[in-house]
């Protein structure tokens, strides 16, 4: 049978047998797309054949994922002004009663209307009563918490990081990272790069939670992910990380790009074009309330200055 009609037809990698002519269901390798089997028998006895075969392609298609542009950073848009979130967190807040991100934004919006009409205080999304005390926050968020709530699992093992149990807070990055949280990955990746914060140290967990989060948008820890690279001499990757995290709006990366270009490792129409996108993830993430905020919470910060 020729080459041409082999590839119309799916056969069994091992014994040959034919998906269309001998009416049989055939299913794919189990780790590769590049093979198929009609059975877990004749899948076993290939192993050692398609092995170095499979291996080669796993990492390809990983490599595919990995170096995959995100649409958009791990933190998404504002829910209510759907405008991608700033990377700086400190222009964020998250609402302890539903554990959703706003933007400083459409919080100062809400704060401002609520103060104009005398209103009492309520969630910028689901308009529930701002909790008034530290306490009614934790009942809020230990709810989110059994609603298997991500944000609220995560921001509950940043808060026994920051209390110094590193053990709980591993445990509870851990179960935020399984129910798809990016930002416990990374900081998964964190406690695995030091030593005797809940972990031992370990430089393959390190990099899998770093991965895991750059394929999910995260534009630092694919930023680690390039310094790693770039420690071990494999530039190319390096670079490749830089970019597509320069392009989310990154400033670290891009900074790393101009220096690669001074040593001749970037060209220059791939930092022209990076250049252009970063400016332009930085630009979508400004809006007139955003710049507002900014504007009000500086002057009331300089005059609580001035009043100590």
């Amino acid at each position: 049978m020729s080459e041409d009609n082999m590839s119309n037809i799916s056969i069994c990698a091992s014994c040959g047998i034919a998906e269309v002519v001998d009416e049989v269901v055939l299913k794919d390798c189990a780790d590769c797309d590049l093979v198929r089997y009609c059975s877990i028998d004749c899948e076993q006895g290939n192993r050692s054949h398609h092995k170095d075969t499979c291996k080669k392609r796993v990492a390809e298609l990983r490599d595919e994922l990995l170096f995959k542009q995100p649409e958009s950073s791990h933190l998404g848009d504002c829910p209510i002004c759907m405008i991608p979130l700033p990377l700086d967190t400190m222009k964020t807040r998250m609402e302890a009663c539903c554990s959703k991100v706003i933007c400083i934004g459409c919080d100062y919006a809400n704060f401002m209307r609520d103060a104009e009409e005398s209103l009492d205080p309520k969630c910028t999304f689901c308009r529930q009563p701002v909790p008034a005390t530290n306490d009614e926050a934790e009942k809020y968020r230990k709810k989110r918490i059994e609603a298997n709530d991500p944000v609220a699992i995560h921001e509950e093992g940043l808060a026994q990081h920051n209390k110094g149990d590193y053990i709980r807070a591993f445990e509870y990055y851990a179960k935020a990272a399984e129910v798809g949280n990016v930002g416990a990955h990374y900081d998964l990746s964190c406690m695995y790069r030091d030593d005797g914060q809940g972990v031992e140290k370990d430089r393959r967990k390190e990099i899998h939670h770093l991965e895991e989060a750059a394929i999910g948008g995260h534009p630092h820890a694919r930023y680690r992910l390039g310094c790693i690279e770039e420690e071990s001499g494999i530039i190319e990757r390096a670079v490749r990380h830089w970019n597509i995290a320069a392009k989310q709006g990154h400033d670290s990366s891009i900074k790393l790009l101009l220096e690669m270009y001074k040593w001749g490792c970037v060209k220059k129409e791939v930092l022209a074009v990076a250049l252009r996108a970063h400016q332009a993830a930085v630009d979508a993430t400004k809006s007139p309330h955003r710049n507002a905020a900014e504007e009000f919470w500086r002057i009331q910060d300089n005059s609580n200055a001035g009043q100590c």
